[in-house]
């Protein structure tokens, strides 16, 4: 671990010097990826500064043990050393948190979708209590939660809803999120008061700028279309929505939220970069076969991750067995402990692959 922990002093030495040089603060993407890069590496150094002058601290003390004979100086050269060495243990949990790997997307926006599946009416109704759940989740993180795109259910809810979530680590915490939710409750349409089942699945992606993944524009087919739902009588009646279609792909995206027909372009071409990123990633991952399957990590549509029992007001995260019995609190946007705990897994299973354990 001090070996890691050197080279990273050495390369936060080097970002340092490269910061302050004239070409870098004239080019300001340079300036910016370098200044995130100085950021996220003086975390490590600061902490690995403090393990260091503990580990020092407690060798001057057994050298004066070695050489003292003045038995009060020895006397505190063993409290000093006592002191020492119970602050280690938690300083090296620390570094070794700070030392797994990160996922470089974790502190992007995140491109978020519901889809109601099997239930019926009623999953696209639990979608709509999902896409609630999520909203007031992202009004205390002060985050912006805009829908880009929707289709209705038949009796309330969604079909289908796409959001866009602007916030800091809103992919790196929603991400926690993906998988298919489950619940179950006696739906108001249900008139001999049976329990029904139903299941809507979410995914999250995170939103993809300047990706380095091949986009040829002639790929892309836009077609433009009015509006639906509330806006009022301009969203309804001008040709401001889009829908963006990747010929080679078939993947088709659109947004309608706003009025001007440029940024709903704009948004619709982030979340197909988004998609055609994942596409390209789980193709590596594939490729490669060398990376785990994450318990905790981002789900796909086929895991069911958690449950959400109306009968029994509880709620229950299958990845780490994990149950509260405050399910409306929950369906009011309190998931931060599910997600609390959820990172806490994911990082031991990443350090343990990481050889940190």
């Amino acid at each position: 671990m001090l070996d890691k922990l050197k080279k990273i002093k050495d390369r936060f030495d080097q970002v340092s010097e490269e910061l302050v040089q004239p070409e870098t603060v004239s080019d300001m993407k340079l300036y910016a990826k370098l200044n995130k890069e100085y950021k996220d590496l003086q975390k490590v150094v600061d902490r690995y500064l403090a393990y260091k002058t503990m580990l020092e601290g407690i060798d001057e003390a057994k050298e004066i043990l070695d050489e003292e004979k003045d038995s009060e100086l020895r006397e505190m050269a063993k409290m000093e050393i006592d002191e020492l060495q119970e602050g280690i243990p938690l300083i090296e949990e620390e570094l070794k948190m700070l030392l797994i790997p990160k996922d470089p997307n974790d502190s992007k926006n995140a491109i978020f979708e519901i889809r109601a599946g099997a239930g019926g009416d009623e999953a696209a109704i639990f979608a709509g209590d999902l896409l609630r759940l999520y909203q007031r989740f992202c009004e205390k993180k002060r985050w912006k939660l805009g829908i880009t795109d929707f289709v209705d259910g038949t009796a309330g809810g969604f079909s289908k809803i796409v959001a866009n979530i602007q916030g800091e680590d809103a992919y790196g915490m929603l991400k926690y999120e993906a998988g298919v939710h489950r619940v179950q409750r006696v739906p108001a349409t249900e008139s001999q008061g049976r329990i029904h089942t139903s299941v809507a699945s979410v995914a999250v992606l995170p939103e993809m700028d300047d990706i380095e993944i091949e986009l040829s524009m002639s790929d892309i087919r836009r077609d433009e279309f009015c509006s639906s739902g509330p806006g009022g009588q301009s969203v309804n009646t001008t040709y401001s929505a889009i829908r963006l279609t990747h010929l080679p792909t078939g993947i088709i995206v659109q947004c309608q939220d706003e009025k001007s027909k440029l940024k709903n372009y704009d948004k619709a071409l982030k979340e197909l970069k988004s998609r055609l990123y994942a596409i390209e990633v789980k193709k590596q991952q594939e490729e490669v076969g060398a990376e785990r399957k994450s318990m905790v990590g981002s789900g796909s549509r086929s895991d069911k991750i958690r449950t959400y029992n109306y009968p029994q007001g509880r709620v229950t995260d299958h990845r780490i067995n994990y149950s509260v019995y405050n399910l409306p609190t929950v369906m009011d946007g309190e998931i931060q402990e599910f997600i609390d705990r959820l990172r806490i897994a994911d990082n031991l299973e990443r350090m343990e692959n990481s050889g940190l354990a």
